[in-house]
């Protein structure tokens, strides 16, 4: 017989579900930002689902600097496990941390491929700029640099981005295409074509409409569409370079693959501080930063994530989790983690807490041993949430000072360089350098704070470097 002394009650689960609740509304202040709990779960799931990709794309591009497929997924996922959490339960920030892309095929193939540089002097290239990289975070630097940056050009970063995202989209849909007469053209009409117009149509009515979970829910039945190409209809081999016997977008390549830490530690320190690798250092130190600030900057002005003084929310300790989730990365065995544009996502279906980056974060976890699943969600399922995000981003342009023209010119600059050079750190670069000209030229050069001066310098050596 169960005796309960009078008075008390058993704890039920409601109550302990609503505990959990308040706890976690207090500590990521979820009411406080306009969210709730359902809306910033939604969006942590919408923000893995479009970046989920790294998992499967970052280990095949390091394994061709040597790195066994198996342990770049174990490393993709590790890192992008413990930045996200990090970024989430510490900087409360909903911004997914994961290796970058871009920045992982400068490191395998003109690093490791090109210029012959043994996989683990690469690796300990990549380990001492994130020293370097976390000890511009602590001391604050970057902060520093970030409040230099005058406003209107954070709003063509946060436009640029948006329009970065939104070409990314159109073109894992295979919608624009390369054109040798034109550079870019509309691809001819076709069953993937179709599909993703249904799928994008879609995506925008439960956006319109308002409906819960909208951009993930429009993935899903993206998803859905596309199981019948290459088995009833149409060919999906271009999504498939690398095995053109394959011609389905929707593929099952089985359901688990055990993790392999084999590469964890295979890192060379020392001999990668031989003068002929300092300038791969620097090249990783200042991508990685440009990168990450430009990040961080775009996605706040879309989403109004700021503070106070108008700087990106909690940027301080983001910035800190930015810098070691570098640093631990070549310990882990994969190129520097980085903030990731496809948080976009998850901000774009409502998501504004750190609870957000930690639901991701954490989803990244049982693909140490389900990774083959993720061959499920095909590149054109995520195109029109990508798209759909590049919109909500370019919100800030209204706010540019047309009329200011050397104020304009350099966030009109970085409107279209940054998806007209395919690369943020360049498109950036480009914009910061033709900042401080133009004020030059036209007898301003004390609207420009000192440090800009520095970054510009730093800026024409990336693209010099790249020449």
């Amino acid at each position: 017989m169960n005796y309960q002394p009078k008075g008390v009650e058993p704890a039920s689960g409601q109550a302990q579900a609503s505990w959990l609740a308040s706890l976690l509304d207090r500590y990521f202040q979820i009411s406080k930002f306009g969210s709730t709990i359902r809306t910033e779960i939604l969006a942590g799931l919408t923000t893995f689902l479009a970046a989920s990709y790294v998992i499967v794309v970052n280990p095949s591009i390091l394994s061709h600097a040597g790195i066994p497929f198996s342990a770049g997924v174990t490393a993709t996922v590790l890192v992008s496990f413990i930045g996200s959490c990090a970024m989430g339960l510490y900087a409360r920030s909903p911004i997914l941390v994961a290796p970058g892309m871009g920045i992982n095929a400068l490191f395998a193939y003109t690093m490791v491929v090109g210029a012959k540089v043994p996989l683990e002097i690469a690796l300990g290239c990549v380990f001492w700029a994130g020293v370097l990289f976390t000890v511009m975070a602590f001391f604050n630097l970057r902060q520093t640099i970030i409040e230099a940056i005058p406003v209107d050009l954070r709003y063509g970063i946060a436009c640029g981005i948006g329009l970065f995202i939104a070409l990314i989209g159109f073109e894992n849909a295979k919608f624009i295409i390369a054109n040798p007469d034109t550079i870019v053209g509309l691809t001819t009409f076709n069953p993937v074509t179709l599909t993703f117009i249904a799928g994008f149509i879609l995506t925008v009515a439960l956006v319109v409409r308002k409906v819960p979970g909208a951009m993930m829910a429009g993935m899903i039945l993206t998803t859905i569409l596309s199981i019948p190409i290459g088995r009833w209809w149409g060919d999906g081999s271009a999504f498939s370079p690398d095995r053109p016997d394959v011609h389905t977008l929707v593929n099952w390549s089985g359901f688990s693959a055990a993790p392999d830490f084999s590469f964890i530690g295979q890192i060379d320190l020392v001999g990668a501080l031989s003068l002929i690798y300092l300038p791969f250092i620097f090249v990783f130190l200042f991508t990685n930063f440009i990168e990450a600030l430009s990040t961080f900057l775009g996605l706040a002005e879309a989403a109004d994530l700021k503070d106070e003084q108008g700087l990106p929310r909690n940027i301080k300790q983001s910035m800190h989790v930015d810098a070691v989730a570098a640093l631990i990365s070549a310990p882990l065995g994969t190129s520097p983690a980085t903030v990731y544009l496809e948080s976009g996502a998850g901000i774009a279906q409502g998501g504004r807490t750190g609870l957000v980056a930690l639901v991701a974060g954490l989803l990244f976890v049982p693909f140490l041993f389900l990774s083959p699943l993720l061959s499920l969600v095909p590149a054109v399922a995520t195109a029109p949430v990508l798209i759909l995000t590049g919109l909500f981003m370019s919100e800030p342009m209204s706010k540019i000072r047309w009329t200011d023209i050397d104020e304009a010119i350099p966030a009109f600059l970085a409107i279209v360089l940054i998806p007209l050079t395919f690369s943020i750190t360049l498109g950036l670069s480009l914009a910061i350098i033709a900042y401080v000209l133009i004020k030059l030229v036209c007898g301003r050069a004390g609207d420009v704070k000192p440090v800009m001066w520095f970054v510009a310098l730093l800026a024409a050596a990336l693209i010099a470097q790249t020449q």
